[in-house]
């Protein structure tokens, strides 16, 4: 089987260059450490966690960072209602091992965004209590075993495309933690666009039931890149700091071109029927997002986000007894060796 062009997973990237807290300039004098952070993102240099940052820039990589993490946590949720009900032990199989992995993701998400001097239980408490967010699309039910699918090809897909930029990233932490991050990601698109196709090749129910899937969740997977750049209130400063390589609209632009070609290998019709080449542009054209549903949803209002955080916080509070065994045992182990 030949999978359409997807966005590959990154290299490695190189070795970060540290940037020293003030350092001479034109006849020895000593430039402000505003200046070197500055000329250091300027020449696409590596913030590290030792290194003099603005706090506007600390808070913005906070937010984004426990964003992402949250994401992958509570993303766990929708896909693992399916892992009992799987159709073969192969699908069983993928689908914990894909569940899996978005338990690690978080895992170095979460210790990227602690270089950053907050904790990692203060950032649980913020996702717990709502004044953190995770990405919208998590807030929708996966009806059918076809969901896992369409979540994988469509929801993963736009994390691919979104995230691979992010390996590039201008803070050190955040870049090295995406290149795993993404490689992952790749094996989970190829997983949901295989079932996707298995299904699509089926019997007219199981194509119908792949269809529906994707009539379902296509647009909130382009609700995922954020809202319009005219009304994103941290896209402009999170470029210009190189947090982010591409705004919002010219990352949902890249993904429908993705898509498009995918969609038609698959047998399967995206719900747009404003969808359109557009030569001038060398773009597809789409129709209208529903900005009032994503706001809703942000807001707490989808379908299935008092379920996502009451889940989140009921597994938070039966893990205590674990967090508490392993921290005796390290202080047990530490008493030891000393």
């Amino acid at each position: 089987m030949t999978v359409p062009t997807a966005p590959t997973a990154p290299t490695a990237p190189t070795a970060p260059t540290a940037s020293p807290a003030a350092t001479a300039g034109p006849a020895g004098a000593r430039e402000t450490p505003e200046a070197v952070f500055d000329a250091a993102v300027a020449a696409d240099e590596r913030i590290e966690p030792r290194d003099w940052m603005p706090e506007a820039y600390r808070a913005s990589l906070v937010r984004q960072i426990a964003q992402h993490a949250h994401s992958e946590i509570i993303g766990m949720q929708p896909e693992a209602n399916w892992i009992t009900r799987a159709p073969s032990l192969r699908r069983k199989a993928i689908l914990m091992a894909k569940v899996q992995d978005e338990a690690g993701h978080g895992l170095y998400l979460y210790s990227a965004a602690e270089t950053l001097g907050v904790s990692r239980d203060e950032l649980l408490d913020k996702l717990h209590t709502g004044r953190q967010k995770y990405s919208s699309i998590f807030n929708y039910p996966t009806l059918t075993w076809a969901d896992v699918g369409a979540i994988g090809w469509l929801v993963d897909g736009a994390a691919i495309t979104n995230q691979v930029p992010l390996c590039r990233c201008s803070y050190g932490p955040y870049a090295r933690a995406m290149v795993r991050i993404c490689k992952e990601e790749s094996f989970h698109q190829r997983q949901g666009y295989e079932a996707l196709l298995a299904l699509s090749r089926g019997t007219p129910e199981q194509h119908a039931m792949a269809q529906d899937a994707v009539d379902r969740w296509w647009w909130p997977s382009l609700m995922m890149f954020g809202p319009p750049d005219d009304e994103s209130s941290h896209s402009a400063q999170s470029m210009a700091w190189k947090i982010k390589r591409h705004s919002n609209d010219e990352l949902r632009r890249r993904f429908v071109d993705i898509c498009v070609p995918q969609a038609e290998a698959l047998g399967l019709t995206l719900p747009d029927p404003e969808l359109r080449w557009n030569e001038e542009r060398g773009h597809y054209d789409f129709g209208a997002i529903d900005w009032a549903e994503f706001r809703e949803v942000l807001k707490g209002d989808g379908p299935c986000n008092e379920q996502r955080i009451t889940q989140r916080r009921r597994a938070h509070e039966d893990g205590a007894w674990v967090r508490e065994a392993a921290a005796a045992h390290a202080a047990k182990h530490g008493e030891a060796t000393r």
